[in-house]
């Protein structure tokens, strides 16, 4: 599917889906998950670890709470207290796309999965992360996004979504 690249914080976004960069526990700590705990409010984060444990690579879905989203997808990209491998991030991925995209989402935006706190290579999550977007095939989704935080992240981020695309 086509998708495309923004530099902000997640939490701030509008879209019928956030996606959150988890672990398996779901608890909602520092990062991606702390961000989006702070803007919805820490009922979100209750009911993301009612929902959990997940396996690695899977989701749980909440509500967005004060969020402009209708849903929080929580992706594990790693394990609790672990860090990320490939195919966790691309598991964690498709499985965010399949879950949005089942609960009739028309928009996602997904952060950097498995890159920050869970210690994977930004530019090769990065890589990952864009051909599970570009291999998607959506029945509701029509609008991805891939978010970066800071301008150094954005400026690879949207560098190596455009080799992914070409």
């Amino acid at each position: 599917m086509e998708f495309d690249v923004m530099q902000g914080d997640i939490a701030a976004q509008s879209a019928d889906a956030l996606v959150n960069a988890a672990n398996t526990s779901l608890r909602m700590g520092a990062g991606v998950a702390g961000a989006l705990k702070r803007a919805a409010g820490s009922g979100i984060d209750d009911e993301a670890v009612a929902k959990g444990p997940v396996e690695l690579g899977g989701v749980a879905t909440t509500d967005a709470y004060r969020l402009d989203a209708d849903y929080v997808v929580h992706a594990a990209a790693m394990p609790a207290g672990g860090q990320a491998t490939a195919a966790s991030i691309r598991d964690a991925t498709r499985n965010a796309l399949a879950e949005a995209d089942a609960l009739n989402c028309e928009s996602v935006i997904l952060p950097a999965l498995g890159c920050g706190i869970a210690g994977f290579d930004f530019d090769e999550g990065v890589r990952i992360i864009s051909e599970e977007l570009a291999a998607f095939e959506p029945e509701s989704l029509s609008d991805a996004c891939l978010i970066a935080y800071d301008d150094d992240e954005f400026e690879r981020l949207r560098e190596i979504a455009t080799e992914v695309r070409a």
